[in-house]
Parts: structure tokens; sequence; C-alpha cells
């Protein structure tokens, strides 16, 4: 794979997910489960609470937040997807602000929020652990961050290929770690993990290749790296088929609540 920079990996994030903001505020998968009823729970927001949901997406926390009563601030690299996020929190009756921002380079003050939230999106960051620095400077001493994201299985190779796969679909996928990776980079931002688990979602993979428009070739060659994957990884995605065709499988995400010292 060839490095790419920061504003390269930006741009591409940008491309990819500003003609497809729509999809994504509709799609099923990111708009309820057991994962976000689990990471709105941990965040305990509420009435007064300052909250601020870091690459918003679509917006399905954010509205999850502010359906709480706190006063959410919803951030993204991309404005199409503030867009899309603002319209489907006004469709329910919820406000929040919305700010376009990096997420290694947050424009808000020192100890400004109570909590921070980010859910499916850190592994397009293109500096995860600038983004967690980030998120232990502007929570306040006891603030807590609600995490969650896509993991990786043990075996090196199988998860060298299951981060491939993703990045296939999604070229703007820039790293997934183990659940040992992620807890690594939240404790060296200075944040103490006081709970986590893993939660599976699973994808109907012609759901999955179409919200990226992935053309024909590009699922030719995700069906043939599924069918050459390696044990750890057939054993960690769990794909299913259909005679020859592939129509699901399982990502595993890990589900964090950390806390900033006191």
């Amino acid at each position: 794979m060839t490095e790419r920079s920061a504003d390269e990996l930006n741009d591409l994030a940008r491309e990819r997910f500003g003609p497809r903001a729509d999809g994504y505020r509709a799609s099923a998968l990111h708009a309820a489960g057991p994962d976000l009823e689990l990471l709105v729970e941990l965040a305990a927001a509420g009435p007064g609470v300052r909250v601020l949901d870091v690459a918003t997406g679509g917006g399905h926390v954010a509205l999850a937040l502010a359906r709480t009563g706190a006063d959410v601030t919803a951030c993204d690299l991309t404005p199409e997807m503030l867009d899309a996020a603002g319209l489907m929190l006004a469709e329910h009756g919820c406000q929040a602000a919305f700010v376009v921002a990096e997420a290694s380079a947050l424009p808000f003050a020192d100890e400004s929020f109570d909590v921070v939230t980010c859910r499916i999106a850190a592994h397009h960051f293109p500096d995860a652990q600038g983004f967690f620095t980030e998120v232990a400077r502007v929570l306040v001493p006891g603030g807590r961050l609600g995490f969650q994201d896509q993991t990786l299985p043990p075996q090196p190779t199988s998860a060298v290929l299951v981060d491939a796969f993703e990045r296939m679909r999604d070229p703007s996928h820039h790293q997934a770690f183990s659940v040992d990776g992620w807890t690594t980079l939240i404790e060296r931002a200075g944040l103490e993990v006081e709970h986590s688990e893993l939660i599976d979602k699973r994808h109907e993979f012609a759901e999955w290749a179409a919200r990226q428009d992935c053309d024909d070739a590009c699922v030719e060659r995700l069906h043939e790296l599924m069918a050459d994957a390696p044990g750890g990884m057939r054993e960690w995605l769990e794909p299913e088929y259909d005679g020859p065709g592939l129509v699901a499988f399982r990502n595993r995400h890990l589900v964090v609540l950390a806390r900033k010292p006191e």
C-alpha cells in the first residue's frame, strides 16, 4: 500500500463521503442497534451535559444524545455529512450545533465538554493517536469518552487482510486496530478505560458494497479476497454464502467507555 499523507487521506474521505451522505443518513445499520444503545448508555448524557460527537456522519449518535436533553455539538470533516445530519435532527425535532472539523485538530477550547463520542469513524482518521489526544484535551477532568470502532483479529496476517478487505471497498479506510491496539491508543492519551466489550454487526454484502458504489470489478475482487482468506480471517468475519456468492459477513466492533482523570 502506498503511504498517503494526512491531507490526501482527508481529501479522499471528503470525496468518498460527500456524495454518499444521504445514504449513510438512511443506513439502518448505522441508525440503530445494540451497539448504538450501549454507546449512548455509557455516555450517560442528559440535560445540561455538554457533548461533542466527533465524525458524526449521518448524525445518528448526535440524534440519540440530543434526545437525552444534552447540549450537543456535532463535528465532521465533510460538510455534506453535517448537512445530512442537521436535516435528520430537524426531522426529529432535535437540535445541535454543527462544526466542520478534523478529528486530530478539534477547534474547541481545553476542557469544553463533559462527554465526547465517536462511533464507527476512527478507522478513517490519518492520526488516530492525535484524535485521542485531542479528546483528552477538550474533556473536563472526570469527563467521559464513548468510543466505538471495528477491530482486527489477533493473527497478524489475518489482521492485515481484514483491513485490506475494508480498504478495497472504501479507499478512505485508513487503519483499524485490534482490541489491544485501540486500548493502547486511548491509554496513551491519558484516558482510563473503565469498560470495553465486543459487539457483532452483521453486514449484508450487497448493501455494504453498494453503500460505497463498488463496481462489478471491485465486488469481484472482494469475493476473491474472502474466498482466499486464511482461517483467522474467516473465523473473524464469519462469511455466509448462498452457493458461490458471498451474501453476508460479520464485523466485530469494540465499544469503550474511558474517563479523563480528575
